[in-house]
């Protein structure tokens, strides 16, 4: 561990804003707890032998989307911690390690946390969380941050019990207490941390490294877009290599280069400068979580519906085959609509209308097999990169306008920021 150990680890002005090789190993963990994420949603899905797959959207889907939101907690609570501390001070590349650990141990975990390894799965989520604020509370001495990160402790060790507690329960109150622990916690963090007695926080008036944390996002973002591939290429290489897997494959390889190419055009590129540019850093990134988890639950059902096209691709189809299939890049471009307004303040009409007619041909899409699902999806989104490209041919790269430029809500008062930040009332809050 190095630098400054015996400082408060705050960052300096000027200071590095690129994410450091331990940051960057520790996303790696995500590649892997993200393909467990997609293991766990095919079993579900998967045909059995019956010719059903016994699956329920409103208990198989939300609990996988459940265990999904438990790894985002984890991850946006260490990449914000980066972003207000020095990451090269030695306690805090303890909590970066210490975050590696429990989220490997919750990806081993993931496929059986309603069963077997549940109580695997919630320590090591509470003794992630727990931790973070702990050693923070150590290594800030006298710092003012100490009541913030003690009142981050206190919230944690609470919602940790709820956690705790539903890992000796059967799956449903499991999941009843576990849906409760993230609310409270995301709802903690959205009203600055409130602990009666201690007060409570503004994110607003948070110093962070806004390229740094607009930097972390865009890296997850391909974290989660190399997951895709990964799915798609481990379901394919199991054989057999007939035409119609090949298809499949080939599909999904397209559809994966599409989502990043509309990623990246080109709101993707200047994040970090819209971030930075904005009035209240902090607030911006608040938003910036939101949407890119959105993207990212978009990715992994997109990487899902990969997964049961490779395997099925002439097999008349289930109904949620098709929600994933095409219900994955509809979430994408929405939430990615949305991101392009948080940046430029403007939405290009080809993303929702996309995403609307993927609607409208969903109910003709049930009565197809899913290889033309996919193609459908695919020769969609290529149609948005398309108008993405034709749109940008000529034009220079000029960065996002200044936030003072956008204008504020007209039930809003505050002064405007960059996009939707000062608009939409944000409920995924990082701290």
């Amino acid at each position: 561990m190095t630098g400054g150990d015996g400082a408060a680890p705050l960052r300096r002005t000027g200071s590095a804003q690129r994410a450091t090789f331990l940051e960057l190993f520790f996303d790696l963990v995500y590649v892997f707890a993200l393909t467990r994420i997609s293991f766990r949603a095919f079993e579900d899905l998967a045909l059995e032998p019956g010719g059903t797959t016994g699956w329920s959207p409103v208990t198989g889907g939300v609990k996988t989307l459940l265990l999904l939101l438990a790894l985002w907690a984890v991850w946006q609570g260490t990449a914000w911690t980066t972003s207000r501390y020095d990451p090269h001070h030695g306690w805090l590349q303890f909590v970066v390690i210490t975050a590696l650990i429990g989220s490997m141990v919750m990806g081993v975990a993931i496929p059986r946390a309603f069963t077997s390894t549940g109580l695997a799965f919630a320590v090591a989520y509470v003794l992630t969380q727990v931790s973070r604020p702990g050693l923070l509370l150590l290594a800030l001495g006298s710092h003012e941050y100490r009541r913030l990160k003690l009142r981050m402790l206190l919230t944690f060790a609470a919602t940790g019990v709820l956690w705790l507690t539903g890992a000796f329960l059967s799956p449903t109150p499991r999941g009843l207490l576990w849906a409760l622990a993230l609310v409270l916690e995301y709802l903690a963090a959205r009203f600055g941390w409130p602990v009666p007695g201690l007060g409570r926080s503004r994110a607003s008036r948070w110093d962070v490294a806004g390229e740094h944390l607009a930097e972390r996002y865009q890296q997850f973002f391909l974290v989660a877009l190399g997951e895709t591939i990964l799915v798609g290429g481990l379901a394919y290489s199991t054989g057999p290599f007939d035409p119609a897997r090949t298809g499949a494959f080939a599909v999904a390889l397209v559809t994966s280069v599409l989502l990043w190419r509309i990623y990246v055009q080109r709101a993707g590129q200047v994040l970090a400068e819209a971030v930075v540019r904005s009035r209240h850093p902090s607030d911006t990134g608040r938003s910036a979580a939101d949407t890119h988890l959105a993207m990212v639950v978009g990715l992994v059902g997109t990487a899902i519906g990969y997964e049961l096209t490779i395997e099925h691709p002439l097999t008349s189809p289930e109904a949620a085959w098709v929600v994933l299939v095409v219900g994955g890049p509809v979430l994408f471009l929405l939430a990615r609509a949305r991101f392009e307004y948080e940046v430029f303040g403007r939405v290009s009409p080809s993303r929702w209308l996309a995403a609307a007619l993927l609607v409208v041909l969903f109910p003709l899409l049930l009565h197809v097999v899913p290889l033309v699902s996919a193609t459908v999806a695919a020769l969609v989104l290529g149609g948005v990169a398309a108008a993405d490209a034709r749109r940008a041919r000529g034009r220079p790269r000029n960065p996002p306008p200044h936030p003072c430029n956008h204008p504020p809500h007209p039930a809003s008062t505050r002064p405007p920021g960059v996009g939707l930040a000062p608009v939409i009332k944000r409920f995924a809050s990082p701290w």
